[in-house]
């Protein structure tokens, strides 16, 4: 995946929908979706995904709960709430259209239905 700094904040942008659709599969601690996150090259740091888990559970997006058990050290759990998904649904809606949008300007030409003519 492309590095640097428009690539960074292009990641950033995307980076709530993409715990939500995480916590969508299952609940998990936040350490497991850096971990998800940066096997595919999406985050570099626990620093950028847990003040995002912070501003997604102020949002009511997630909600979380300590777990303790006897075998590991205690960990909190994310998971989505109805709010979180309703989010991620108008994302998964949205999508698209973006894509298409910002496509259509970084490859002009692909697009021939949708020539402009261009007047002086």
């Amino acid at each position: 995946m492309a590095t640097g700094p428009a690539a960074s904040q292009l990641r950033k942008g995307v980076l709530g929908p993409l715990v939500l659709a995480l916590l969508e599969e299952r609940e998990r601690y936040g350490l497991e979706i850096v971990r998800e996150l940066s096997t595919r090259d999406l985050v570099a740091s626990e620093g950028t995904v847990y003040p995002l888990l912070t501003r997604l559970q102020d949002a009511g997006a997630v909600e979380s709960e300590w777990v303790v058990n006897e075998r590991d050290r205690p960990r909190r759990f994310y998971r989505l709430t109805s709010t979180g998904r309703a989010e991620l649904a108008a994302f998964r809606t949205d999508w698209p259209a973006f894509t298409r949008a910002v496509d259509s300007i970084l490859t002009p030409g692909d697009d021939s239905d949708q020539q402009r003519e261009v007047h002086p």
